[in-house]
């Protein structure tokens, strides 16, 4: 004798309809979540946008914060150093995203157009090989109680580097001793693409502002 099904109460109606809108929305979740993750797989991750005159301030006072624990009064500002200055760079901002994938194996990979990295660079003289040990020593020790980390150091018969990150940004700044008693300091952001109406120089490059640090060596 077959047995009649009984009715569902009210309470595990509701229950069932719950647990079937539960399962739509996971459904429609889960599929915006993949759709976005195959679009960033096709586009790839966009560039952050970013004020290049800004950043390279930021970078600029980051290399006086390295400057003051190095603690080196005797060193004079290098006018000759290679590269100094600041300066607003594309050349190593690549193309991502698998719709792009001819671009970045390229034996020469073009890079994005409006996406550049940042860096301020200046160097020092009259810094003996001892005594930039001893300044690296002292800016890894002061830098990491201020919460900076370091990313690099090493001190060899072939390097003497100390490469640091300083907390809340991924910029990078690199101290390294070079022969004829010179050390250099460098600070370097990520690439970034910069706004739309960012003033410009002549050879097509963001214009940036004159750089400062070190302040006491000049003038």
């Amino acid at each position: 004798m077959r047995q009649l099904r009984r009715p569902l109460g009210p309470h595990r109606k509701l229950l069932l309809a719950t647990a079937a809108a539960l399962a739509m929305a996971v459904t429609a979740a889960g599929g915006v979540w993949l759709a976005r993750g195959a679009g960033r797989l096709w586009n790839g991750d966009p560039y952050p946008v970013a004020d290049p005159a800004v950043t390279s301030q930021r970078l600029d006072g980051l290399t006086q914060q390295v400057y003051d624990t190095l603690d080196v009064p005797q060193a004079t500002l290098d006018p000759k150093w290679p590269g100094g200055g600041q300066e607003a760079d594309g050349s190593g901002c690549y193309y991502t995203g698998l719709k792009d994938l001819s671009k970045q194996v390229s034996d020469s990979p073009p890079s994005v157009p409006g996406v550049v990295a940042v860096s301020s660079e200046w160097g020092l003289k009259g810094v003996t090989p001892s005594q930039a040990v001893s300044a690296l020593r002292r800016a890894r020790k002061e830098l990491t109680r201020r919460g900076w980390k370091v990313t690099r150091y090493e001190i060899s018969d072939h390097w003497t580097v100390l490469s640091v990150q300083p907390p809340g940004t991924d910029d990078v700044v690199r101290v390294e001793a070079f022969p004829y008693d010179r050390l250099g300091v460098v600070a370097y952001s990520e690439c970034a693409r910069y706004p739309s109406g960012t003033p410009m120089t002549e050879w097509g490059d963001p214009e940036l502002p004159a750089q400062q640090a070190p302040a006491p060596l000049r003038g």
